[in-house]
């Protein structure tokens, strides 16, 4: 196999961290500069945080922090609600070691008007569904007194892992985090089954 063939296969395997996804509810495309006035109506909503380790993320200074982050990450996406043709949230691909068969999906909020139902399972399915096409595992790293974000990434049919860690927050406070994952084989089981 020559020099070309090689990087042509590993261009192929290396994972793309801003698709763009489109399925019957929602269309995920890569996060851009134009998304933070309709992104901070979203986070400026107090009780979309009330959980969340960094609970002043709707602060608009906070929130500023946040979307540069985002930005910068290389692996921000934004969510769409396709009948509404309205930004609904966002989340957000990681990878640690890009090596690594192992990718964290992560940073994701939605509008509370989109709790509780299809969406939250349909954005993160399809987030997981991408990401199976490059990589063996996906996690979900949260905040351990985050109920709300654990029950609802229990629903997708992670499992808690052992792997804690302590992560500070924009304010220095030290909060320990919680994992899920979820392998390619499991995930590909799930569509076997009828929906929870």
């Amino acid at each position: 196999m020559n020099i070309g063939s090689m990087r042509a296969i590993e261009e192929a395997n290396m994972f793309d961290r801003q698709p763009v996804l489109d399925t019957e509810r929602v269309y995920i495309r890569p996060l851009s500069r134009g998304d933070f006035e309709a992104l901070y109506a979203v986070a400026s909503d107090p009780l979309l945080w009330e959980l969340h380790p960094a609970p002043n993320r709707w602060q608009k200074d906070v929130f500023i922090e946040l979307f540069n982050a985002a930005l910068n990450s290389g692996g921000a996406l934004t969510v769409i609600d396709k009948g509404a043709n309205r930004i609904i949230g966002s989340s957000r691909f990681n990878m640690r070691d890009m090596k690594s068969s192992r990718a964290e999906i992560g940073w994701s909020y939605l509008a509370r008007d989109y709790w509780g139902g299809p969406w939250n399972r349909e954005t993160k399915r399809t987030l997981m569904a991408h990401a199976f096409r490059f990589v063996d595992t996906v996690y979900f790293r949260i905040g351990e007194a985050n109920m709300r974000s654990r029950r609802a990434t229990e629903k997708l049919g992670t499992r808690l892992i052992e792997e804690t860690e302590i992560i500070k927050m924009p304010d220095g406070t030290p909060v320990r985090h919680v994992f899920y994952e979820i392998t390619k084989e499991e995930f590909a089981g799930q569509a076997l089954l009828p929906s929870r």
